[in-house]
C-alpha cells in the first residue's frame, strides 16, 4: 500500500466540504432569483421558503468563508521566482511539454484563486445583507443587487472551472478533499517544496 501524507487538516476538509455545499445551493438559488425560474424555486418550497433558505445558507458560507482565513490566507500571499515561472508557462495546462517549476503546497493559481474567492465573498456577503436588512433604503438596494450579481456572475465562471481543475484536470487530487490526504510519491512530483519543507523527500 502506498504510503500517504497528509496535506489537509479533518478541520479544513469539513469545512471545505461546508463552504462548497453551501457556495452551489446559494448559486442555485441565487439563479432561481435572478432568472425567475419556478422549477428551481418549488424544490425549496416556493420562492419565500427560497429565499429564507438562501439567507441563512448565506450566513453559513460567510462564517465557513472566515474559518478559510485561518487555513489559507497567509499562503495565499506568498510567491517566490518559481511561482512567477509557473504563470510563464501557465502551470503546464497548456502543454506538457513545458517543465512546470517545483511549487510549494499551493501554486499561485490556486493562491489566486483563493484571494478571488474571498474578494467576490466579501462582496456577495456585504451586499446579501444589505439587501436583506436595508430594503427600505432603495439606493442601498440599487447599489447591493448590481454588486450581488457581478460577485455571482465571479463565483458561476471560478467554481465550475475549479471543480473541473480539482478533479478532471487533476487525477487524484479530488482525494484530498475526501480525507485530506495524497500518495507521498504524488505529492513528492506535485509538491516538492512543501514535502521537503515537512521533511517528507
Amino acid at each position: 500500500m502506498a504510503e500517504m501524507v497528509r496535506k489537509s487538516s479533518v478541520g479544513e476538509v469539513v469545512n471545505h466540504w461546508v463552504l462548497a455545499g453551501s457556495c452551489i445551493l446559494l448559486m442555485i438559488s441565487g439563479y432561481a432569483f435572478l432568472f425567475h425560474i419556478d422549477g428551481i424555486s418549488s424544490i425549496f418550497g416556493g420562492y419565500e421558503a427560497m429565499k429564507t433558505v438562501h439567507n441563512y445558507l448565506g450566513v453559513v458560507f460567510c462564517l465557513s468563508l472566515l474559518v478559510t482565513t485561518v487555513h489559507y490566507l497567509k499562503d495565499a500571499f506568498e510567491y517566490d521566482a518559481d511561482d512567477l515561472q509557473w504563470f510563464k508557462v501557465a502551470g503546464g495546462y497548456l502543454s506538457h511539454k513545458v517543465k512546470v517549476p517545483p511549487m510549494g503546497k499551493y501554486n499561485p493559481g490556486q493562491k489566486l484563486y483563493y484571494l478571488g474567492i474571498l474578494g467576490a465573498g466579501i462582496a456577495i456577503a456585504i451586499s446579501g445583507f444589505a439587501i436583506w436588512f436595508m430594503k427600505d433604503n432603495a439606493t442601498v438596494m440599487l447599489v447591493s443587487h448590481l454588486v450581488h450579481n457581478i460577485a455571482f456572475c465571479v463565483f458561476a465562471i471560478a467554481v465550475p472551472v475549479h471543480i473541473y481543475l480539482s478533479t478532471l484536470a487533476n487525477p487524484g487530487t479530488f482525494q484530498i478533499m475526501v480525507n485530506g490526504m495524497l500518495p507521498l510519491s504524488d505529492a513528492r512530483k506535485k509538491y516538492p517544496k512543501w514535502i521537503k519543507a515537512v521533511g517528507k523527500m
